[in-house]
C-alpha cells in the first residue's frame, strides 16, 4: 500500500534554500510571527518596502518576529543579480539582516512550493496570482498563513497586525 503525499498544513513543511543554496527548513521559526515577502531590487517600491521591512525588523525581532526576503525576477526583470549580488545589495544599502533567500518564481508551472502554499489560502478578490514585488504574507506563530497584502501595501502599515500575533500593545 503506498501512502498519499500529504499536503502541507503550515509554513514548517516545507524547506527552502538560502541565498547560499543551503537547506533551511522552515520549522527552525516555530513559535515566531513571519512576514513573508517576494522582494526585488530595481522596482520602483524597492527603497520604501525594504526602509520600512527594516524599521520592523528592529522594532520586533526581540518579539519574535521573523521577515523572510524570497528575491524573484519575474515582474519586470527587476530582480536580475545572482543571489550573491542580491545579498550585497540588500545588506549593504539597505543594512538589511532579515534572512534572504535563493531567487524563485511565484507565479505559474515554476513556482516555488512554498509560494505555492501561500497563495492556497481564500483571498477573494487577490486571485491565485502575485501581482508584482513586495506581495506580503503575514503567518502567525503556528505556522497558519493569517493575511495577504497587495505589493502596494505599506510594511509599516502592517504594525497593527503584527503586534496583535505577537501578543504585544
Amino acid at each position: 500500500m503506498t501512502s498519499q503525499p500529504r499536503f502541507p498544513e503550515t509554513i514548517y513543511d516545507f524547506t527552502v534554500k538560502d541565498a547560499k543554496g543551503d537547506d533551511i527548513d522552515l520549522s527552525t521559526y516555530k513559535g515566531k510571527v513571519l512576514l513573508i515577502v517576494n522582494v526585488a531590487s530595481k522596482c520602483g517600491m524597492t527603497n520604501s518596502n525594504y526602509t520600512e521591512l527594516n524599521q520592523l525588523y528592529e522594532k520586533y525581532k526581540d518579539h519574535g518576529l521573523e521577515i523572510l526576503a524570497f528575491p524573484c525576477n519575474q515582474f519586470g526583470e527587476e530582480e536580475p543579480g545572482s543571489n550573491e549580488q542580491i545579498t550585497e545589495f540588500v545588506c549593504t544599502r539597505f543594512k538589511s539582516e532579515f534572512p534572504i533567500f535563493d531567487k524563485i518564481e511565484v507565479n505559474g508551472e515554476s513556482a516555488a512550493p512554498i509560494y505555492k502554499f501561500l497563495k492556497s489560502g481564500k483571498w477573494g478578490i487577490f486571485g491565485d496570482d502575485i501581482q508584482w514585488n513586495f506581495a506580503k504574507f503575514l503567518v502567525d506563530k503556528d505556522g497558519k498563513v493569517v493575511d495577504r497584502y497587495y505589493p502596494t501595501t505599506s510594511p509599516l502599515s502592517l504594525e497593527h497586525d503584527i503586534k496583535k500575533l505577537l501578543g504585544i500593545s
